[in-house]
């Protein structure tokens, strides 16, 4: 599989451990720690890494769980969002690496775009593949883009592209957002009201490993700056595509951007037409939380 161009492969055993690697990402919350060589955050170039872990095999357990928690179809073919979910460790591993020039903690994710090129089963062995592209200016700081790829043998089964920002000073020369055609977000067709319990983050958490704790519960969101506890943007997404699933098509690209948190408990409203689609708030159509598309690939 190839790997970022001249980057250093560093090949893993198994997947890491979120629990610690979360622990590692709130060291450069103390003061100074971020100039000790195996704590994130000390500036610099991204590094030019890719990490693999090759046989990764479906846990039943976990893919049901998962199913159940974003309003899937208990099946035995993989929503292309949990192959997400099996490469985020990855993810978590990169970013908090001595080398990394950002700490994790404080980084927004501003987009996600995910290829399935074909369903991945339940049974199959697959190989994934994570590097970082180069940092690019941003209005509201920069941002870098983690890539990930799935395959079985040579074929490429999925990839995923997902965009962070780490706020700062913004460049005015930072390329703008290009609008999208058709209607406004606020201007699809109401699908259904979703209710989201207080929970909700904890339950994710519990089968994706993302346990930042601006989800967990209102009191450690609160010290990061939020009034309560927030909804994972990727259970965002997946539940969106929950709800398309008997519309999707065997290869696809869902691509959204994630535009203002969702406080939990809370109701949002999704709505959706013509393979576009965006979750609101209840109460005003014009504030958007997530607005996304689905393509055939």
């Amino acid at each position: 599989m190839a790997a970022a161009p001249n980057s250093t492969v560093r090949r893993l055993s198994g997947p890491p451990g979120t629990l610690g690697l979360y622990a590692k990402a709130a060291l450069p919350l103390i003061p100074g720690a971020s100039m000790l060589p195996f704590v994130a955050g000390a500036g610099g170039k991204l590094p030019r890494t890719t990490l693999t872990l090759d046989g990764v095999r479906t846990d039943r357990d976990q893919l049901a769980s998962y199913d159940r928690v974003c309003g899937f179809t208990l099946r035995d073919e993989l929503p292309s969002t949990f192959v997400h979910v099996q490469a985020f460790p990855l993810h978590m591993a990169l970013m908090t690496d001595g080398a990394f020039p950002f700490g994790a903690v404080g980084l927004v994710h501003l987009r996600n775009r995910i290829t399935q090129f074909r369903p991945l089963r339940a049974d199959e062995t697959y190989d994934l593949r994570v590097h970082t592209m180069p940092v690019q200016p941003h209005a509201k700081g920069k941002t870098f883009t983690i890539v990930s790829e799935a395959r079985v043998g040579d074929e490429l089964v999925w990839q995923d592209a997902s965009t962070m920002l780490r706020r700062g000073k913004g460049s005015k020369d930072a390329e703008r957002p290009k609008p999208q055609g058709g209607p406004a977000p606020s201007e699809l067709p109401f699908v259904a009201l979703w209710k989201l319990g207080e929970d909700l983050g904890r339950r994710y958490g519990a089968v994706s490993g993302d346990r930042n704790p601006i989800h967990m519960h209102a009191y450690s969101a609160k010290l990061l700056g939020f009034p309560r506890a927030i909804a994972h943007g990727m259970w965002t997404k997946a539940r969106c595509l929950a709800a398309l699933e008997s519309t999707l098509p065997d290869a696809y690209t869902v691509d959204v951007t994630f535009k203002r948190p969702i406080l939990l408990p809370g109701k949002v409203a999704f709505a959706a037409e013509d393979g576009r689609f965006a979750v609101r708030n209840r109460k005003d159509d014009t504030k958007i939380h997530l607005e996304g598309t689905v393509t055939a690939a």
